[in-house]
């Protein structure tokens, strides 16, 4: 079956959108420029706000957390927030703040594990580097960003001749000792320190003395692209959860003048917890909302008003079945990629799902004219979670758990159907519009 050109726009959108944020702090930057484009408005949290009627606007937080709103028509006590939350983060390597490693006449680089990646993805891909960057300046510091285009370091895997059971036991990689990248060849005398500090500040055209720290990620170069015999798929990085934060964003940036004022709340650290300032654990999203509310002249029982009628989609990509590995599937929930969106159910509120609000999410695909699925995870199985559960308890607010079908979840390649980020955008879009 051939996806449909609409369909392949926007797949072809979200790969340029996730080529374009190789990090969280690119992903903001990414959204931020979108959004710029479309008219919002930016507010600094350390500034008063003067929110203007329909007004369309949104404020950054820590570089790497976005929170876009549109005004609505009607008063927000009795519209209340229409909300979709997603994350900027994904999981994989990050380099330590002293991470220049010298020995045997290479340089390498030292790494940490961010959240749970499937390590040995990252073996033998073409990887380099991405993230921000503090300097010193005569003013004081200053924050950039930084990404190098190009292939820049390398985890080689070992041979097969040294590693006779690999395609029986699994390749397995001690995280401390076996996951230095090879970054290149060191001269003798040359300091491994220095020589990666002027790296890294000759990519911001600064000195090497100017450069105060670092977080950096490490990400594939290797740029998406549709596959399958109909071109029906999407293979790429960043997947989870960047196909979920550009179906939210470009469904907020299509909904004109909204009766609810419509929320897209985009995290960090989502992988890892989300409990941080700028994870959804924090109080980034109730902040944004108080100071609306604030804004609107609400009093305290307006406010519980306005938060009884709003209602929280928790966008996160799904688990797709695979045929190669039936037995790990719950049966009777085995959704398929190009199959629409998936509500998410678990009964220990790993996600936020009800029935009511499953047949809400439902009434949503059913207004933009597509399918969607149900998915709940084997019960002998651990299931991950989402920011759905703290956002919703944090708040008090109904919310469901969704996300577009993919396999391959914390691949450094991962893989999703084209008509389902066509059909997340409509059904998103109808949820802003109820």
């Amino acid at each position: 079956m051939s996806a449909t050109t609409q369909a392949r726009t926007a797949a072809h959108q979200l790969i340029d959108f996730i080529d374009a944020s190789p990090s969280p702090w690119h992903a903001v930057a990414s959204a931020e420029a979108r959004l710029l484009a479309q008219g919002f408005t930016r507010l600094e949290e350390g500034g008063r706000w003067q929110l203007d009627g329909g007004g369309r606007y949104y404020a950054v937080r820590g570089g790497a957390s976005l929170i876009a709103f549109a005004l609505g028509s009607r008063p927000v006590a009795e519209a209340g927030f229409r909300i979709v939350g997603a994350h900027t983060d994904s999981p994989g390597l990050r380099l330590k703040p002293k991470a220049a490693l010298a020995g045997d006449g290479l340089m390498r680089l030292g790494v940490e594990v961010y959240g749970g990646p499937i390590l040995a993805t990252f073996t033998d891909r073409d990887l380099s580097l991405a993230g921000r960057v503090v300097l010193h300046t005569a003013s004081g510091q200053e924050t950039r960003l930084l990404r190098f285009e190009q292939p820049l370091a390398r985890l080689p895997n070992l041979a097969i001749h040294m590693n006779r059971e690999v395609n029986e036991q699994g390749l397995k990689l001690n995280k401390q000792t076996e996951l230095p990248l090879i970054l290149g060849l060191l001269g003798e005398g040359e300091d491994a320190e220095a020589s990666l500090r002027k790296l890294l500040a000759d990519a911001v055209q600064r000195e090497a003395a100017d450069l105060l720290s670092w977080e950096l990620a490490v990400h594939d170069v290797q740029k998406g692209c549709l596959w399958g015999a109909n071109q029906e798929f999407i293979a790429s990085r960043q997947l989870d959860n960047l196909a979920s934060s550009h179906a939210a964003l470009n469904a907020l940036i299509a909904t004109q003048q909204p009766e609810a004022t419509s929320v897209a709340a985009f995290f960090d650290h989502e992988e890892v917890g989300s409990e941080s300032a700028t994870g959804a654990g924090g109080s980034f999203v109730s902040d944004v909302l108080a100071r609306i509310a604030f804004q609107a002249g609400l009093d305290e029982e307006d406010k519980r008003r306005a938060m009884a009628n709003s209602f929280f989609i928790s966008a996160d990509m799904a688990h797709a079945y695979h045929p190669n590995f039936p037995a790990a599937y719950e049966p009777g929930h085995k959704v398929t990629v190009n199959g629409g969106p998936v509500i998410k159910t678990n009964v220990n509120q790993r996600y936020t799902t009800n029935a009511e609000t499953a047949a809400r999410f439902m009434g949503f695909c059913e207004q933009a004219g597509v399918p969607c699925q149900q998915y709940a995870h084997r019960s002998d199985l651990g299931c991950g979670s989402t920011i759905g559960p703290m956002v919703a308890a944090q708040l008090g607010v109904a919310s469901v758990d969704v996300g577009s079908p993919m396999w391959a979840m914390h691949s450094a390649r991962e893989s999703a159907g084209v008509d389902d980020h066509a059909y997340m955008i409509a059904a998103l879009t109808a949820a802003f519009g109820s």
